[in-house]
């Protein structure tokens, strides 16, 4: 993969990206450094607007009478002035709808041992948001080199351990990096997967009328978050090919091929307040899969912690007993 020149931008000072064509932290278009780069096509934004509290930047549906931030609820939204923005060269259809989103959100109220026992009860919807948050879509192909110590020992050996090494090449395809500055890597990763495939190409859908986070993360830093990906999933499958049980699996990877599609992907963002404290899910908005926030019952966890201990010194009376 070729290295893009860094600059910076005239307006901001922030650093660009040439195949980003605008900056990523004020919209100011940059000067293409080589005619012959390839740059995603980008759009006017004219009905953008950013969330005064956690600083999400997103373009909003116009004909929204009250607007308010999905991802904190917030009503302090300023709006910006006509920019260009990148434009995602594709888009995965949503494919749950609200009713869905908010019977998976009561499923989940209920479903764990260590919730209150009240939440699903006390807990009050504030609000349900279908958003199309952006990522980065990486392929690459890998090739690795790698060493490990393997616990199947050669006859004769004296250690434990028998140092052992290989090589191996994969195609990688789908590789997702978020794009949102508000959602968090945790959050993000944990949506996941989408089926990339149901993709469309962004014109395909008509996105006029719902609520678009706007990209906040340039390509040229989420190369490396791809690069790690893959590192961490190659050392995954480097250590499957050690015979026996692996430690200190080390990989060596070289990319080569390496291209990426900005893509925008269905999220609903749901809050809701329980005893005066509000709690944001997410949803993925094609498969319903939820990952989400909840408070946690500390007399439960008092409860549990104070039966092992009692049951520790009941065995250690009975053990004293018993001498």
């Amino acid at each position: 993969m070729s290295d893009v020149a860094d600059d910076r931008c005239q307006v901001c000072g922030a650093l660009t990206d040439d195949e980003d064509l605008f900056c990523h932290n004020c919209g100011t278009e940059v000067a293409m450094a080589d005619a012959n780069t390839v740059a995603p096509s980008t759009t006017a934004a004219t009905h953008s607007f950013r969330c005064e509290s956690c600083g999400a930047s997103m373009s909003y549906d116009a004909s929204a009478q009250a607007l308010r931030c999905p991802f904190c609820g917030a009503t302090q939204l300023s709006e910006v002035s006509t920019q260009s923005v990148l434009q995602a060269e594709q888009v995965v259809p949503m494919g749950v709808d609200r009713a869905v989103a908010e019977a998976r959100l009561r499923e989940f109220l209920g479903s764990s041992f260590w919730h209150p026992g009240d939440l699903g009860r006390q807990s009050q919807m504030q609000q349900a948001t279908p958003v199309y948050v952006p990522y980065w879509v990486f392929a690459a192909d890998a090739h690795t080199c790698y060493t490990a110590d393997s616990s199947h020992t050669p006859p004769g050996a004296r250690g434990d351990w028998y140092p052992v090494s290989g090589e191996r090449s994969e195609r990688y395809q789908g590789v997702l990096i978020s794009g949102s500055s508000v959602l968090t890597p945790a959050e993000t990763q944990s949506l996941l997967p989408f089926d990339l495939q149901a993709a469309v190409p962004n014109g395909e859908l008509d996105l006029t009328n719902v609520t678009l986070e706007q990209f906040r993360v340039a390509r040229k830093h989420a190369r490396p978050w791809a690069r790690t990906s893959i590192e961490q999933l190659e050392r995954q499958r480097c250590a499957t090919l050690v015979p026996g049980r692996a430690r200190n699996v080390r990989v060596n990877v070289m990319l080569s091929n390496v291209s990426s599609t900005s893509m925008l992907l269905p999220v609903w963002i749901l809050a809701y307040r329980y005893r005066d404290q509000v709690y944001r899910v997410l949803v993925n908005g094609q498969s319903g899969k939820l990952a989400g926030q909840a408070p946690l019952s500390y007399w439960k966890l008092f409860g549990v912690i104070a039966a092992v201990v009692l049951l520790v010194l009941v065995l250690l009376l009975f053990g004293a007993l018993a001498r």
